[in-house]
């Protein structure tokens, strides 16, 4: 589907790789997601050298009721997990931080979301990153898989960007939950690439960016 991508306006979305996800016995702990850290960084690493930009997305959920999203933590979850979660996810709380294994740089991008999806989560600041940026493919990643990842790529299909989940660069709580969303995402909003066929297409894209440059 995407075979080609135009490097320069690539940008890679990390959505929630947060201690409170990724370390062990963490409040909302999804040991796959540290498996996938690698990848991330790889891709991360080639991202920036082929021109294009990281943004790291996270979960953001203070005591103010501007954060509470009451559907969710009144009903979806119960009282003392839903606490639990917010209470993890609050600004200066140690699970809020990107994780330190994570490849975060200086000039990458940084956005606070407080509903699943990215774009609707940070109140539109997420699509303005990147239309600032002339930014057209993006690439997402993270976890879980088919939660935050999902919706925050449905939102970036539906926003028209030439989306790509990263099928080894997303962590699911398991192989079926994560198989599903790729599958549904594949059928009918974007592409679904392991990271070495991404890469490899960043890495034609700039170099026919400067082909294009020098003739």
């Amino acid at each position: 589907m995407y075979d080609e991508l135009e490097a320069a306006r690539t940008a890679l979305v990390v959505v929630d790789m947060q201690t409170a996800f990724v370390s062990v016995d963490a409040a909302a702990e999804i040991p796959v997601a540290r498996e996938i850290i690698p990848n991330i960084n790889a891709l991360a690493s080639c991202v920036r050298d082929t021109g294009g930009i990281v943004v790291w997305v996270v979960s953001t959920y203070g005591p103010g009721e501007s954060d509470r999203w009451p559907t969710f933590f009144d009903h979806v979850m119960d009282p003392e997990p839903g606490t639990r979660f917010r209470d993890a996810l609050s600004t200066g709380a140690p699970g809020h931080t990107i994780h330190s294994d994570m490849d975060y740089r200086d000039g990458d991008i940084v956005v606070e979301k407080n509903r699943f999806g990215a774009f609707i989560g940070s109140q539109g600041r997420l699509e303005v990153a990147l239309r600032d940026r002339g930014i057209d493919s993006v690439l997402i990643a993270g976890t879980v898989t088919n939660i935050c990842c999902e919706t925050t790529a449905r939102e970036s299909a539906a926003l028209a960007f030439k989306t790509i989940m990263v099928e080894d660069a997303n962590a699911a709580r398991n192989d079926e939950e994560h198989m599903a969303t790729l599958a549904t995402f594949l059928q009918a909003m974007g592409d679904v690439l392991p990271c070495s066929k991404v890469m490899a297409a960043l890495r034609a894209g700039a170099d026919a960016e400067a082909v294009d440059i020098a003739s």
